[in-house]
C-alpha cells in the first residue's frame, strides 16, 4: 500500500502546545550582548521579515527590504525599557559583528 504523505491531525489539546512551543522558538533568537559596557537585545531579522528599507548606524548604508540583518537595543538606558525600545536600529550583520 503506498505511503500518505498527508499530515496527521494530532487534535485541540496539542494546538496550543505548538503555539507556545513555536513561541519559545522565536522568542529564543533574541539574544542580550554586552559591548563595551552597554548591555544590547540583539533579534536577527530573516529574508522574509525584511521587509522595509532601513539606514545602518554601522556604515550608514542602505538595508534593502528582503536582506538578513539585525535590530539591536538597548536594555539597560537611563530612560527605561520603552525609550530603549523606541530607539532601536537595524544593523547589516558584518557591521554590528565589528562595531
Amino acid at each position: 500500500m503506498p505511503r500518505s504523505n498527508r499530515p496527521r491531525r494530532s487534535g485541540a489539546a496539542s494546538s496550543g502546545r505548538e503555539e507556545s512551543d513555536l513561541s519559545s522558538l522565536l522568542q529564543g533568537w533574541k539574544r542580550t550582548e554586552v559591548r563595551r559596557g552597554v548591555t544590547w537585545s540583539v533579534q536577527p531579522i530573516s529574508t522574509s521579515r525584511a521587509q522595509k528599507d532601513y539606514v545602518c548606524p554601522g556604515c550608514g548604508g542602505t538595508i534593502d527590504a528582503g536582506i538578513a540583518h539585525v535590530v539591536a537595543w538597548r536594555t539597560d538606558g537611563p530612560l527605561g525599557d520603552a525609550a530603549d525600545l523606541a530607539a532601536r536600529r537595524h544593523w547589516h550583520l558584518h557591521c554590528w559583528r565589528i562595531g
